[in-house]
């Protein structure tokens, strides 16, 4: 008998909101979801059926997420490379997927077009209530990896913030809310790139620890918005000691909350739980 081939996996399956749904990604190659995606998600505070467009979705990670948190929510996936649209479309194949799978879509498009070719490509103007990003954050003097794929799904170009956030702005309706996280390093690009078109920023600063400097920010903004901007309480991932999330960021992590806005009328407890 001739010995059976050893084929080395290209892909993983990996559980998210404690198994409630599955993402199959990329093994060592191209970007690979985790807490960041879930805490993008967690931005989608909605109690009636609500539209979500995910720009950059790659496998769908944060998309998954809102639908399995929010079951009125209907998501499209919005992913420029073949190959992590391809892992999308198969994502929404599993079988621990098919309780979302029918309020989910993959759209193989470029989210920096413009006019009539973004159109085209199936980015329609002002049809969704939320746009959620999670777009390249290294700077282009980081040092590059040699994963094309992987060098694609992280490198920062000029004017990334003023594209991504233009097309969120063209498929939103009106009072709709962007909803993104980030290096802090950009929050001088992505104020700008809202310009006009969103008002009301919230902005909280994610810090690993209380003693740690801040590694990412999450983004929120209303279309149309005239509201002033927003510095919320920080949000700390672990506690002062060990490696377990703190209370707050499990649930977010997990499903469990969504990290609403502030109410316009008083501002809740800091740090306090929300339902989704």
């Amino acid at each position: 008998m001739a010995p059976t081939s050893m084929t080395t996996p290209t892909h993983t399956i990996d559980a998210f909101h404690r198994g409630r749904f599955h993402v199959m990604q990329p093994k060592g190659g191209g970007h690979r979801s985790g807490v960041d995606a879930m805490l993008l998600a967690s931005l989608v505070a909605a109690d009636k059926p609500v539209s979500v467009a995910d720009l950059g979705s790659g496998a769908g990670a944060a998309g998954l997420a809102v639908a399995s948190r929010l079951s009125q929510a209907n998501v499209l996936l919005i992913e420029k490379s073949p190959l992590m649209a391809d892992y999308a479309r198969k994502t929404l194949e599993l079988p621990e997927n098919a309780f979302l799978a029918a309020r989910v879509e993959v759209l193989e498009a470029d989210v920096t077009l413009t006019g009539k070719p973004r159109v085209a490509a199936g980015l329609v103007d002002e049809i969704h209530d939320h746009v959620i990003m999670n777009p390249p954050f290294n700077d282009a003097a980081d040092r590059k990896t040699p994963d094309a794929l992987k060098a694609e799904a992280h490198a920062m170009t000029d004017d990334l913030f003023e594209a991504w956030i233009r097309t969120a702005g063209a498929i939103m309706k009106p009072g709709g809310q962007l909803s993104l996280i980030a290096r802090p390093q950009s929050i001088a690009e992505i104020i700008e790139a809202c310009g006009r078109r969103f008002g009301g920023l919230e902005i909280t600063a994610l810090h690993p620890r209380p003693d740690e400097s801040a590694t990412r920010i999450l983004v929120t903004a209303i279309k149309g918005s005239r509201a002033r901007l927003t510095f919320r309480a920080p949000l700390f991932v672990h506690g002062a000691d060990g490696h377990a999330f703190s209370a707050f960021v499990d649930d977010l992590n997990n499903g469990r909350a969504a990290y609403a806005r502030l109410s316009p009328k008083r501002n809740p407890p800091s740090n306090s739980r929300k339902s989704a």
